[in-house]
């Protein structure tokens, strides 16, 4: 009978073990517009280009040195390791919720000895336990006649021998309230891997502009070291000149004030590269040897030019960070759920299985074995309040989730976006560029030799010099500019994993 009850009890609570509380879980949508930007000055797609974010970083990046460079920061980046230990922890904080899903078994055996029917009697209920007692017993007194029930006497030894498995209060799941529990403990565990995934997009970016704006640096700090040799030329000419009464003190000085500032030039120049240095170090988690930087930007890039080959906004929904916010909003439902289950009854369950015996031997013998369960149900009445401020919190923390996700999508959006309106110009800047180079190296060319000639004076010489110097410069830096666009249009696509 007891059985049919217990078996009838579980039976119920596995029906009921499909009430789930939680909230069900609709992506937000709205927070950008259905397409990325492609009118105007954004460029379109071009529709044999692959997919930026299917194409892993070692085929995106084409210079060997900065591929190598890369995979030497995968190893030894300390934020990469920290992230790393996080999905660890993550994964270890889910294994623990999930256990309370199954009932812990124990298994126990004791032994006891004692010439008290106190301490007989306890070891008896301990060993079964709490659900036997001891049995009945005869003995005869001496100097007369008659019976007495009892367990021994206290002159004489008693042992008892005990074998028990079990769980205790194992809660029977039947609004959700653990599964919930665990299923955020899950979503967190999934959040924090995409975290450390955008970690790593973020880390490879990092130093491949790390590794750009190096070469850059040494590119304007040989541009800044080959005008010194042209302005120390000017420089001796002009003061030669105004020593013998051709040329005025305001030529040389003006001369004097191009050398010096491209002296300037050089030494903060010098000082930038090694800060650049410093930077790679930093990001590679070791000293980057010198075979693996760069001496300047290559003609023909370092990154493949690639545009995104779909402009669909549904594309970010598969960026780390945005699959991050969402597991963390999914995360944030399941415990609504449990908030809301801890308003509802709570059924425990405690059950032990054993055997008990006065021998050990006699331990698996017939008749020896014993049983007990125990449920219990736990009903909340008054409790100030807490229980429903749980919830409160629970649904504002849920609130701030939806929030969380929509602004992650919306930035995704803009650096996307950005990263566009970058690239479809940047071609037009390198080219206009390009012709403001050659076009002051001539105008150069041609006021230097009428400087010469006597048919110009020196300050337009050196107001060519200067034209020149800049423009050389600005060319560098809008290299740099494309290069870098290309690699943040890669990372805020999301791509870079494989």
């Amino acid at each position: 009978m007891i059985r049919s009850k217990t078996t009838l009890a579980l039976l119920a609570a596995t029906m009921l073990a499909g009430c789930n509380l939680a909230p069900k879980y609709v992506r937000p949508v709205g927070a950008v517009p259905a397409t990325l930007p492609q009118d105007g000055i954004y460029p379109a797609a071009a529709s044999d280009a692959p997919d930026v974010t299917r194409i892993g970083w070692q085929s995106f990046f084409t210079d060997d040195r900065l591929r190598r460079t890369i995979a030497l920061g995968l190893e030894n980046n300390r934020d990469l390791r920290i992230a790393a230990a996080n999905v660890l922890q993550a994964r270890a904080q889910y294994r623990i919720q999930r256990a309370d899903l199954v009932p812990s078994t124990n298994l126990s055996g004791s032994g006891t000895y004692t010439n008290n029917i106190q301490g007989a009697a306890g070891a008896l209920g301990g060993a079964a336990g709490g659900g036997t007692g001891a049995g009945t017993g005869t003995g005869a007194g001496t100097g007369g006649t008659g019976t007495g029930t009892g367990v021994g006497s206290s002159s004489r030894n008693l042992e008892f021998y005990s074998v028990n498995a079990g769980f205790s209060a194992f809660e029977l799941d039947l609004f959700g309230r653990v599964r919930n529990l665990s299923r955020a403990a899950l979503e967190q565990y999934f959040a924090t891997e995409e975290a450390q995934r955008a970690t790593r997009i973020s880390l490879i970016a990092e130093i491949a502009t790390a590794w750009l704006t190096y070469a850059s640096d040494q590119d304007q700090l040989r541009i800044s070291q080959e005008s010194l040799k042209s302005f120390a030329q000017s420089l001796e000419l002009t003061r030669a000149q105004f020593r013998i009464g051709v040329a005025s003190e305001l030529e040389a000085r003006q001369a004097e004030t191009t050398y010096q500032g491209a002296r300037n030039d050089i030494a903060v120049l010098k000082t930038r590269v090694a800060q650049d240095k410093n930077a790679l170090d930093l990001l590679v988690g070791t000293p980057v040897q010198t075979d693996l930087l760069p001496q300047g930007l290559a003609d023909g890039g370092a990154a493949l030019p690639l545009l995104p080959s779909g402009l669909s906004s549904d594309i970010l929904l598969r960026r780390p960070d945005v699959l991050q916010a969402e597991h963390q909003l999914i995360a944030q439902n399941a415990n609504i759920g449990a908030a809301r289950a801890a308003m509802f009854p709570r059924i425990s369950l405690t059950a032990t299985l054993g055997t008990i015996s006065t021998a050990l031997s006699g331990l698996f013998a017939g008749g020896s074995f014993t049983y007990t369960g125990a449920p219990s149900v736990s009903l909340p009445l008054f409790d100030g309040g807490r229980l429903r401020g749980n919830l409160d919190v629970a649904r504002a923390q849920q609130q701030a989730a939806v929030s969380t996700y929509e602004k992650t999508v919306q930035t995704a959006f803009r650096e996307v976006a950005d990263a566009l309106a970058q690239r479809g110009t940047i071609d037009e800047q390198i080219a206009a560029q390009t012709a403001r180079v050659e076009a002051a190296n001539v105008a150069l060319k041609i006021s230097d030799a009428r400087y010469r000639t006597g048919v110009e004076s020196f300050l337009t010489t050196l107001d060519s010099q200067r034209t020149a110097y800049s423009a050389q410069q600005l060319l560098v830096t809008t290299r740099l500019n494309r290069e870098s666009n290309m690699v943040e249009l890669y990372r805020s696509l999301g791509g870079g994993l494989n």
